[in-house]
């Protein structure tokens, strides 16, 4: 059997490689609790000094598994069910050197954690999306702080708002990713980066990291939007954005105000 995440080690590099293309690698609870799980053990083990995560195939993810979200609008499921979140909590307090190399489509969450990583290398013709008002939703992983601080207030809302696209290149240009290459690139790139990493004192990259970002304010960010994220779940505007990509129909928000 495949397992959705392939894990391996080389040389102090952990790498965690989104391993389900046939659903355009969106994150299962199951690929969530083996992330959350792989960040947890590099965290606390000194001989794993930096992590690279990659995907198969030719998109990244397409986000959070949208069967879930419906799930929990229907009432079908309760909203602490959602496994997203000790992802994106394990992602806020992870102080070791991330590497991200994304190809293709990066949908919701599948943008959101690029900002909590340390170096990202990215396709040039790649597009990254998050369309939470589409799905009634509002911004996770504390990208409604973190997004805007990079892309500056427009250009975020547009990304979350009017659910607009961000190319390869744009993320480059607006420090999103540290480079965009050809895509037969990204990975070797990616890859050799870690490796850099992992060769460099431990203890320092650390140091630096946690000066050059502030985890307290992130998770405490992190905990607003969760709250309200999973109050929005619950509303009539989630229920009919749901029920509208099942049926493969635009949805009519207008019905509701």
């Amino acid at each position: 059997m495949t397992e959705p995440v392939r894990i391996t080690e080389d040389n102090g590099v952990l790498t965690l490689t989104l391993n389900r293309p046939d659903k355009k690698n969106a994150l299962s609870n199951a690929m969530y609790a083996t992330l959350v799980q792989e960040l947890v053990r590099a965290a606390e083990t000194p001989a794993i000094r930096a992590v690279l995560l990659e995907a198969e195939g030719d998109m990244f993810t397409a986000g959070n598994d949208i069967g879930d979200f419906a799930a929990i609008a229907t009432g079908a499921k309760p909203a602490d069910t959602l496994a997203a979140y000790p992802f994106i909590k394990a992602l806020a307090w992870f102080d070791k050197p991330l590497v991200a190399a994304v190809q293709g489509n990066a949908v919701g969450i599948g943008l959101t954690m690029l900002l909590h990583c340390d170096a990202v290398y990215i396709a040039e013709d790649a597009k990254l999306t998050a369309p939470f008002a589409d799905l009634a939703l509002v911004p996770e992983a504390a990208s409604s702080l973190l997004l805007p601080a990079r892309a500056g207030h427009a250009r975020a809302y547009a990304v979350f708002a009017l659910g607009d696209a961000i190319s390869g290149r744009q993320a480059e240009a607006i420090g999103l990713a540290t480079a965009a290459l050809p895509a037969s690139e990204v990975k070797a790139r990616a890859r050799e980066t870690a490796h850099r990493l992992a060769a460099k004192p431990a203890g320092a990259l650390k140091a630096i990291k946690n000066l050059m970002r502030d985890s307290n304010e992130i998770a405490s960010v992190i905990e607003q939007e969760t709250a309200i994220f999973a109050e929005r779940l619950k509303t009539p505007e989630a229920a009919e954005a749901f029920k509208a990509f099942a049926e493969r129909r635009k949805p009519d928000f207008k019905k509701l105000s």
